[in-house]
């Protein structure tokens, strides 16, 4: 059965999940230019998503399910910095570099599947 709407996506779900998780845990900072871009990369995972999937074609969709996979390692890469910097503590940041390792998995996951599509389609 193919995904109707990009809601049914379960990395745009728990891409959601995580944005809102992100956005709880850092509304207190004080450092609010490292605020900025930590919850703008995790608002920008669930978007790409979801702009990709309406798009035309499958290549498309691939390429914005790219910038969400590179969006979850900017937000890794963030969650390490935040450690560093003790903005949070090691076992928070890494339960959430954990949920963007799992998102960024179920990405590569469907980009294998859109590639096993073209291939189906390429050979009929």
């Amino acid at each position: 059965m193919a995904i109707q709407k990009f809601e049914d996506i379960i990395g745009w779900q728990k891409a959601q999940d995580l944005a809102v998780t992100i956005y709880f845990v850092f509304k207190e900072s004080r450092d609010y230019g490292f605020k900025d871009q930590i919850c703008r990369a995790a608002v920008s995972v669930s978007n790409n998503i979801a702009e990709g999937f309406d798009r035309s074609t499958d290549a498309d969709f691939a390429r914005f399910i790219y910038m969400a996979i590179g969006s979850c390692s900017e937000i890794k890469s963030m969650l390490y910095l935040s450690i560093r910097l003790n903005y949070l503590e090691s076992d928070i940041a890494k339960n959430l570099i954990e949920q963007a390792n799992e998102i960024s998995k179920i990405l590569r996951g469907l980009l294998k599947s859109l590639e096993l599509n073209n291939s189906k389609r390429n050979r009929s």
